[in-house]
This record gives C-alpha cells, sequence and structure tokens, in this order.
C-alpha cells in the first residue's frame, strides 16, 4: 500500500476515517474540496497531482455527483493512476457495498452512526480501513494494541531477536509478521513452525535440514527451515514446547548463526532474524528444568507481550471487520455489525480470544438475517455450551432453532 488519496468534499466521515487509517499506518493524502493541492504529510508529498500514481482514491457519493457522475469520477481516478476507488454514501437507511471492474471500484452505503460513537467502534469506517489493509498493517484500534505496534515497527528498523509472550490467540504470529513486513526483511521469505505440532523425532531434521541417506526414509537431502528462511525472519512458535535435547543444538545455531544438517559435518552459514513465541511462563518452564536458561536469554533481547482481547475492547470492531471480510469472499455478503452486536462483542470476556472471536463471527455469519449482525446472532462459546448442556435439552434441531433460542431465551 502506496497512499490513499481522501477528497474532504462533501465527505462528513472524512476526518474520522483519515484518523483509522493513520492508526493502521496507513499513509493518507488529501485534498480541499476536490482540489489537487496535497494537504497530506511528506511521505505523500506530490501524490494529489496529476500523472502522480496512488493506490486508492476515496471519497463521497456526493462528490461523485458534483463531478458529474461515475464517468467523470473514473477519468478523474485514471488521471491520478489510483489503482483502487472507493465512493462512499453517508447516513443511507441501510449497509451496502458492491464491488465492479474486478474489485477496483467499490461503492459502501452507510447507515448513520449514533452520536458519541468512537471511531474504533464505527464498523463501516473500520470496514473501509480493511479494505485498504496489506500485510504491513494490523486491524487495531485499542491504545494498548497501538502502543504495541508502534514499538513493534521500532524493533522492525533493527535486526534485533524478539521474543512474544501472550495468552493464547492473542495475535502473536500476527505480530511477529507485522515485524518482518515493516522490517528490511520484507522482500524475503517469512517462515514459521509450530514447535509444539512437530514430532520431536522429525524436528531437528526441520529446522536445521538433512543429507541423503543421514536417516530410514531419508530418500532426498532437505535444506531445513533455517536455511528456507535465509536472508529472512524465522518465526519459532511454542518455543516452550522444543525438547530439552534440540534446545541445546538452537542455541548453537543462533550463537555461530550456522547450522550443520543432520549427516553433514559442515557448517551452512545463515542470515535470519528469529522470533519466538509462548503463552507459558518462562521463568516457571527455567525453574521446573523445561526450558535452558541460556536460550530463552539468547531469544529474550527484545521481549514483547501481547494482551487478551479482554484488555483491548477497542480492538474488537477493527478485528470483526477484518474477520468478517475474510469470511466472505465476495464483499456484497459481508453484513453489518449493528450497535447491539458490537455491544455484546464487547461485554464478552473472549476466553479463547481471537480464534473464539473468529468463531463467533462465523455462527454470526449462518444466522444473520437481511444483511445484519445483531445480538442475537452473537452466539458465544459460553452461550453455545448453555444451550448444549443436558439441562437444556441440547440443541434441539436445526440452526434457526437455536438463532430463536438465542434471540428470544
Amino acid at each position: 500500500m502506496g497512499s490513499v488519496h481522501l477528497v474532504k468534499d462533501h465527505f462528513s466521515a472524512v476526518e474520522r476515517l483519515a484518523d483509522i487509517l493513520a492508526k493502521r499506518m496507513i499513509t493518507v493524502v488529501s485534498d480541499i474540496a476536490g482540489t489537487d493541492q496535497n494537504a497530506g504529510n511528506s511521505a505523500g508529498q506530490g501524490a494529489g497531482q496529476t500523472g502522480a500514481r496512488i493506490d486508492s482514491f476515496i471519497c463521497s457519493a456526493a462528490y461523485e455527483k458534483t463531478l458529474g457522475g461515475q464517468d467523470a469520477l473514473l477519468a478523474k481516478g485514471r488521471s491520478m493512476r489510483a489503482t483502487q476507488m472507493i465512493v462512499v454514501a453517508e447516513d443511507q437507511d441501510s449497509f451496502s457495498c458492491s464491488e465492479e471492474f474486478g474489485g477496483k471500484f467499490v461503492r459502501l452505503g452507510l447507515p448513520k452512526i449514533k452520536a458519541g460513537t468512537a471511531a474504533s467502534d464505527d464498523f463501516g469506517l473500520q470496514l473501509i480501513a480493511t479494505l485498504l489493509s496489506v500485510d504491513s498493517n494490523v486491524a487495531a484500534g485499542d491504545p494498548l494494541t497501538l502502543d504495541l505496534l508502534a514499538l513493534g515497527r521500532r524493533v522492525a528498523n533493527t535486526d534485533v531477536t524478539v521474543f512474544v509472550n501472550g495468552p493464547t490467540g492473542t495475535g502473536k504470529e500476527v505480530l511477529a509478521k507485522f515485524i518482518h513486513n515493516n522490517s528490511q526483511r520484507a522482500t524475503a521469505p517469512f517462515v514459521a513452525i509450530n514447535c509444539a505440532a512437530i514430532p520431536e523425532n522429525m524436528l531437528e531434521a526441520i529446522l536445521f535440514g538433512h543429507e541423503k541417506g543421514s536417516f530410514t526414509g531419508a530418500s532426498t537431502a532437505n535444506k531445513g527451515i533455517f536455511r528456507a528462511a535465509d536472508g529472512g525472519t524465522l518465526l519459532l512458535d511454542e518455543i516452550s514446547e522444543m525438547p530439552m535435547s534440540l534446545q541445546a543444538k538452537l542455541l548453537r545455531a543462533l550463537q555461530e548463526k550456522a547450522v550443520t544438517p543432520i549427516g553433514s559435518h559442515t557448517d551452512i552459514p545463515v542470515n535470519v532474524r528469529v522470533i519466538a513465541t509462548t503463552n507459558r511462563n518462562m521463568t516457571e518452564e527455567i525453574r521446573n528444568g523445561a526450558f535452558r536458561e541460556d536460550l530463552y536469554y539468547r531469544l529474550n533481547v527484545f521481549p514483547l507481550a501481547t494482551a487478551s482481547v479482554a484488555a483491548r475492547p477497542a480492538d474488537i470492531v477493527p478485528i470483526a471487520a477484518f474477520l468478517l471480510r475474510r469470511h466472505c469472499p465476495n464483499l456484497a455478503d459481508v453484513p453489518w455489525l449493528d450497535d447491539s452486536a458490537v455491544a455484546a462483542l464487547q461485554r464478552y470476556s473472549w476466553p479463547g480470544n481471537v480464534r473464539e472471536l473468529e468463531n463467533v463471527l462465523q455462527r454470526a455469519l449462518v444466522l444473520a438475517m437481511d444483511g445484519v449482525i445483531t445480538a442475537g446472532e452473537i452466539v458465544t462459546d459460553e452461550t453455545l455450551s448453555q444451550l448444549t448442556s443436558p439441562q437444556m435439552g441440547g440443541l434441539g434441531g436445526t440452526a434457526p432453532s437455536l438463532h430463536q433460542q438465542v434471540a428470544h431465551g
């Protein structure tokens, strides 16, 4: 994503949208009353001038009308070499979205937002931000997460090893990818391995590679993921699950910046940035003899911590907009998240964090009627366990009966 050009003319929510995009670290330039005089920051200077390429052009439907309609707007977008155009109709009776020209031209109709609604809770504008985001942007609106991302971006400018600790489902891998995508290694591979998901007898070969014939079944040589990530970033997810027998070899690889494939006696240099994650208390793991203290301090050069979803409620709508878009391949199928649904999502404790939030939203997509998700379609794991308990007699039928139980009982 290069820059986003916002036309302020006849667009009452433009300042709120600009603020949301800035928090997502998307470069914003804007003009005044539809002129081509750039009012953006230095990173976007010149983007408003004819012939200077921008990535996205956003305006109101009222501004489109003043230009003379869609053809005139498309001509303006072509003159600015915009690769995407979004037209926003404000204060509509209902939510609508459509796309033309292979998704390069998007129309959104946004209902009137209740006075006092925070920008982080404005589903329509958060959806626009989602449509503009790329891998280097993260769906966020809570000050806790925004501070973490700002710190992560500073870390990305260096090459230090990072250790991310936090509860399961709180975005540790998302943060790792964010650091990679904002670093000088962004064009090189990002390789992730879950240390808990690989059998112990295979993990060493997968990490460091092996020579042909080095063990039974090794019919070909394999370079391993350290070398696969050469020049880029290697994510060691759930590092606390790594067997003690392999931790010493990992420590040596980090110290020497080289790996020795199984069956070889030759060290092969590797240039990787390592990011490790865990949801465990590492002090206790070390005390219990489950993790090497020297390896921990080798990994824990720059510690970062993710927080539970319940601790950052202003992230819920931005994340929900991202997840709903992910599960609706056709933009026209994205439903509106109304105020009652937002309130229901924000008052829940989210023990399963983002993974549970994704499950809840997928259920809501099944249950939603007329393109709107209300509180009645928000079926949390806690609610589901109550509905499926023997005392409740199970679900007792199909999804509509579940919908009725939640909506009316």
